[in-house]
């Protein structure tokens, strides 16, 4: 188009500079391309789906007490820690077995345990079948962008690398539209855990599988590859640490750690503030309409008569099966003390269950006995709240207050999941023509000063994200922009990890890069989680300064810069 690198591939006819650079693919190309960009699409719908499924899984299957926010970041640490191992393990075999053939297996092993996530009954087996999807996950990219750098002719390659890191976002997107469609229908009760259901979804990139075993070949760089010597060299860490290569490698990964931490451990978790904020304004509009002050007559009546609450559930069983008494945290309290009533309630589940006799005294007894005492203020407070004894309750009316805190909560979910299939969308909308325009960028400017502006915006525009989105109508542009600006150095890594190592050592390099990076990097949704619970934990939306503080990790990207050489309009190394 403008004079873009002009090395052909072995056998290519020239290529004509003044032709679009996709004017040089033939069928097979195509296929290839198609082929490559489906595997890493559905790879990143997967990725997404756990993004939209981590709040609501880990308010399911967790138990009370339990922080969501720091949980939801050790879930993603071990999704983390599968996705690095998974890489470099696959990386090795992508060098060593084929690139073909590794792909089929990565993608074979992600969908089948993104279906078994939807079988959890608590944290610890989420956790672990998030890990395992993670092998297949984490494999995927590094045999994906080294066969199509491979099979590309050379001034078409980072266009094609370009593109198929950006068609990336559509399984981002995808998965944000399956969410909208799936937490609608559980609010309208037509399924009963939308985010299991997701999970399940996640299973249909195994029809690829078939796609890939009919036709896809290994590139004619592997296969050329032969010779006792050259054998011993494939997918070898040992020579991918030699002087060589060595220095390419460290500084390789440390600049994917940059950019991973800030979107695993900050970007992506812009849909858990979203939920936060939005979740806040739902329920003062909530209050407005004076549902905590009916609240607080239903509490207060199954306080003050013993057996109300076991009456009332009796009374649900019989006439509306499908509905139970509502969680505690589905309890609206006050705007100053949202949680009193949520503990009160629970206190008087907790007795029923056990057959005592509720009572204003048992209750507040009851939750002195909890792993969280209550302090002298809180006493006083929820005895204020209890007072004197209301009118007497109908176990019809306990019932009705019953279902009507029930509907009103699963009314929030559909409209949280709204909008985070609504976060999910502009951000990837962003990251799509982020990542195409980094391909431009670096045809422009060169590898290095491309990365070197996409780290500065990345920062700053995922700050302006972190401390000034309240409204609605900020998501349709804060949010874009963010993924514009954080994606966009994921464009790079595809365009520019294949470059850095010879065909022997590709796949392994690439891999070692992106996964190692993202091994270290688990760390990051932990240390945002245990900012959010610990160290900010004061604050009104505690996962704010959390966010912010932890931006500087961008800064990692400009640091070792330097360290890395300039690819532009170089052939792959041999």
């Amino acid at each position: 188009m403008h004079g873009f690198e002009t090395q052909d591939t072995p056998g290519s006819p020239p290529a004509d500079p003044n032709l679009p650079w996709w004017k040089d693919l033939n069928s097979y190309h195509w296929f290839v391309l198609i082929v490559a960009a489906l595997g890493w699409l559905f790879d990143t719908m997967d990725q997404q789906l756990f993004n939209l499924a981590r709040r609501p899984a880990m308010q399911e299957l967790l138990l009370p007490g339990q922080d969501v926010n720091f949980w939801g970041g050790v879930a993603t640490m071990i999704f983390l820690m599968g996705w690095a191992i998974g890489g470099l393990g696959f990386g090795i075999l992508g060098d060593r077995v084929g690139r073909a053939k590794t792909m089929l297996w990565t993608i074979l092993i992600y969908s089948a345990f993104t279906g078994l996530s939807a079988l959890s009954v608590g944290f610890w087996d989420f956790a672990a079948y998030r890990f395992l999807t993670g092998l297949g996950v984490g494999g995927e990219f590094a045999v994906g962008v080294s066969l199509v750098a491979e099979i590309m002719p050379a001034r078409a390659r980072p266009f094609a690398l370009g593109l198929l890191q950006a068609l990336s976002a559509i399984g981002n997107i995808t998965a944000a539209l399956v969410s909208i469609v799936l937490f609608e229908m559980e609010e309208a009760g037509t399924v009963g855990s939308a985010w299991r259901v997701m999970f399940v979804v996640g299973t249909l990139p195994a029809l690829l599988a078939i796609f890939i075993r009919r036709r896809l070949k290994e590139p004619e760089q592997w296969q050329a590859m032969s010779g006792e010597e050259l054998n011993k060299k494939l997918g070898s860490y040992k020579e991918l640490f030699s002087p060589k290569w060595r220095s390419n490698a460290i500084f390789g990964m440390l600049l994917a750690f940059s950019g991973v931490v800030g979107l695993w451990g900050i970007g992506f978790f812009s849909i858990d503030l979203n939920r936060s904020v939005f979740e806040r304004k739902f329920k003062t509009d909530y209050r407005a309409a004076g549902e905590d002050a009916r609240n607080l007559e239903f509490v207060r009546a199954i306080a003050h008569q013993p057996t109300l609450l076991a009456e009332a559930k009796q009374a649900l069983d019989a006439k509306t099966p499908k509905v139970t008494l509502p969680a505690p945290a589905q309890v609206l309290g006050s705007a100053e003390f949202p949680a009193d009533l949520g503990a009160i309630f629970g206190a008087a589940v907790e007795l029923t269950t056990k057959g005592t006799e509720v009572s204003p005294e048992a209750i507040l007894s009851a939750l002195d006995a909890a792993k969280k005492p209550q302090t002298a203020d809180e006493k006083t407070r929820r005895l204020a709240l209890l007072g004197a004894a209301p009118q007497a309750m109908t176990a019809e009316d306990a019932a009705a207050h019953a279902s009507r805190i029930s509907l009103k909560a699963k009314e929030l979910t559909g409209e949280l999941g709204f909008w985070s299939g609504i976060t999910s969308i502009m951000l990837n909308i962003g990251a799509f023509f982020g990542i195409y325009a980094f391909t431009y960028l670096t045809h422009a400017l060169g590898r290095k000063p491309a990365f070197a502006i996409a780290y500065v915006a990345a920062m700053l525009s995922t700050a302006l994200v972190f401390s000034q989105l309240k409204e609605y109508h900020q998501v349709f542009w804060m949010i874009p922009l963010m993924g514009f600006c954080q994606l966009a150095l994921f464009g790079g890594y595809a365009i520019y990890f294949p470059e850095l190592f010879p065909t022997h050592l590709r796949s392994t390099g690439t891999s070692f890069c992106y996964n190692v990076g993202r091994f270290v990097a688990a760390g990051g949704p932990l240390s945002l989680g245990y900012l959010s619970a610990t160290v900010f934990a004061e604050s009104v939306e505690p996962m704010r300064p959390a966010g912010l503080t932890m931006c500087s990790v961008f800064l990692l990207g400009l640091v070792v810069l330097p360290f890395l050489p300039e690819t532009k309009g170089k052939p792959l190394p041999e």
